[in-house]
């Protein structure tokens, strides 16, 4: 194994059940739903398309929480998904390393 594949080994070992806390997860996918939450606000409000806006807000006034409440699960379910797939992918590389790690050995 190369020097940046042990730090890696040695790193994961020691931080890996603590990167699977929720609250650290929360870090990692937090600022990519908000980009897309006001992204897709920004577009909305916008007014880009008049009748739809205007359809929007005269038909119905809780059409405004209904798109809060999109936008808490669009936000939750982006940020967990990000952060168990980061830390699934890093298991993975952990892993991968663990299991080649004695076959070199055996061959060297």
């Amino acid at each position: 194994m190369t020097k940046e594949e042990q730090d890696f080994v040695a790193y994961w070992a020691a931080n890996r059940e603590g990167k699977k806390n929720w609250l650290k997860q929360l870090y990692v996918g937090l600022p990519l739903a908000l980009v897309l939450v006001i992204g897709i606000f920004a577009n909305l409000f916008s007014g880009w398309y008049g009748r739809a806006h205007m359809v929007m807000f005269r038909e119905s006034g809780s059409l405004i929480l209904v798109l809060v409440i999109a936008a808490v699960s669009i936000i939750g379910f982006l940020v967990v998904f990000s952060a168990r797939h980061r830390w699934d992918l890093q298991e993975q590389r952990y892993r991968e390393l663990l299991d080649r790690s004695p076959n070199q050995n055996q061959v060297s």
